[in-house]
């Protein structure tokens, strides 16, 4: 979250409304991205209410893949789920999710009915179209932040600015079996917008770049014969 004050309680209320009856343990990881409203005290103030949310504050603004990156790291896991701060994904969308990793590693959302404007979506369109051509692989929708995923299928996956719109494309990367399914999309209510098209352009063509080049280039696991042990790792 970065200054959505507004919308910390209603996501405490409806996170724990989704995951509240579930009989396996959860905790709600939010972080806070260096805010200057009051985000981080309104955080500090629903974890002092539930024991299952967890507040994380960085130092300065790192944008959101370090956010991510940061609540990835600020617990051991093995299933990690994620969504934006701004009440735009639905939390009950989550379970099903959950449920498919029985037969996958990584389940993304896609946005069928987005409540954005059409700037966005025909930038998302655009952005689609060039994924697909640099690096082979045709998400709907990478853009969205509503995913479901098992720990072990970040093998090989580094932090860096710009990750979180190339995530599955990764995990697809490294062998990781990966689905797509459509998901709820809700129109803000609270706070503003943190992206545009311009201050996504420059640095989505400059991230395309890198990752196309670190697919091309990456080492995979390959199976390895032990002599000593006579048995295939």
């Amino acid at each position: 979250m970065f200054n959505e004050s507004g919308n910390v309680d209603p996501l405490v209320h409806e996170v724990t409304a989704t995951f509240g009856p579930s009989t396996r343990y959860w905790e709600l990881v939010v972080v806070d991205d260096a805010s200057t409203d009051d985000t981080w005290a309104k955080i500090l103030s629903a974890q002092a209410a539930n024991p299952q949310v967890r507040g994380l504050r960085h130092a300065r603004n790192q944008g959101q893949s370090a956010a991510i990156w940061t609540g990835i790291e600020g617990t051991t896991a093995p299933l990690l789920c994620t969504l934006d701060g701004d009440l735009q994904n639905d939390p009950a969308d989550l379970l099903p999710m959950l449920g498919l990793l029985d037969s996958v590693d990584f389940v993304c959302g896609h946005r069928v009915n987005r409540r954005d404007s059409w700037v966005r979506k025909f930038s998302s369109r655009m952005a689609r179209s060039a994924r697909q051509t640099a690096l082979g692989y045709d998400f709907a929708d990478t853009g969205c932040a509503l995913r479901a995923f098992k720990r072990t299928c970040l093998a090989g996956v580094f932090p860096f600015n710009g990750l979180h719109r190339f995530l599955p494309i990764l995990v697809a990367g490294n062998g990781s079996k990966t689905r797509e399914i459509p998901v709820n999309h809700r129109p803000r209510v609270a706070g503003v917008s943190k992206y545009g098209v311009w201050n996504r352009l420059g640095r989505g063509i400059f991230d395309l770049v890198g990752v196309a080049w670190y697919q091309r280039r990456r080492l995979n696991p390959v199976p390895v014969e032990d002599s000593r042990q006579r048995q295939r790792l």
